[in-house]
């Protein structure tokens, strides 16, 4: 209970009482709940959905949908989102890239991942059909936090110095457990929500995610707090994209 809550504490604005708050040197001990507090995630924001899309027109209330979607991490994602687009799309060397990284400034390339980001989880999510929107908003935030795990678990902590994420080391069998329990929610919420095809949708989003684990290692070497943060975003939009390009194309649900 103390590690389920202290994921929630890291990986939310939910406040939990003092004593099951996250600690640093527990970090890696909580990393099996991530999908659970991500399927959470998607589950409270899909009732509240439920009622905004009752309200107003599906442009606007899925706006308010990725607000809810940010905001439940307190935007740190889009944070690591916007420094990673800073760092990796300078052109410059694996020592600098990193530098720029940690700069608590956001640049210009940062804003732009951001913004386009954002316009395509809109856009996406708005133009999903109403009998599949419920599974993928439950799946954008299930993914993302399943996310974290596969580039922990495959890839090493890039920086000697250390920083936040670094107190996840350790306990990889925990993290590779959790990626487990990430792919079974993903597969029964998929299927749940889009039948056979809903297996394409979690077969592709785990490729994507490969890929950006993979780019991470080329440029950087491994992970950081930041590009965490990067693959939690970019793999939140991929059910919406997957969703409307299935359906767009003739899928059945």
């Amino acid at each position: 209970m103390r590690s389920f809550l202290s994921a929630i504490s890291f990986l939310t604005i939910i406040p939990v009482p003092h004593r099951y708050a996250v600690e640093r040197t527990n970090l890696s001990k909580t990393s099996i709940f991530f999908p659970v507090v991500g399927l959470l995630i998607g589950l409270f924001v899909s009732g509240i959905g439920y009622l905004l899309y009752h309200i107003f027109p599906a442009q606007v209330a899925t706006i308010f949908v990725v607000a809810l979607l940010a905001s439940a991490s307190g935007a740190l994602h889009l944070d690591g989102l916007a420094d990673t687009c800073d760092g990796f799309l300078s052109a410059r060397p694996r020592d600098k890239v990193l530098a720029i990284m940690r700069d608590s400034r956001v640049g210009t390339m940062g804003v732009v991942g951001i913004i386009f980001l954002v316009i395509i989880k809109w856009t996406s999510l708005a133009n999903v059909s109403a009998g599949a929107r419920w599974a993928t908003i439950v799946l954008m935030p299930l993914t993302g936090r399943t996310a974290l795990l596969v580039m922990m678990a495959l890839l090493p902590y890039a920086r000697s110095e250390g920083g936040l994420a670094s107190a996840f080391l350790g306990h990889n069998g925990l993290k590779w457990w959790g990626v487990c329990i990430g792919i079974v929610l993903l597969v029964i919420i998929s299927i749940m929500g889009f039948g056979r095809v809903g297996v394409i949708i979690t077969a592709t989003s785990l490729g994507v995610i490969l890929v950006f684990c993979g780019y991470c290692y080329g440029k950087i070497g491994g992970y950081t707090g930041d590009t965490l943060g990067a693959i939690c975003e970019i793999s939140e939009v991929l059910p919406a994209l997957m969703a409307l390009v299935i359906l767009r194309g003739g899928g059945a649900l």
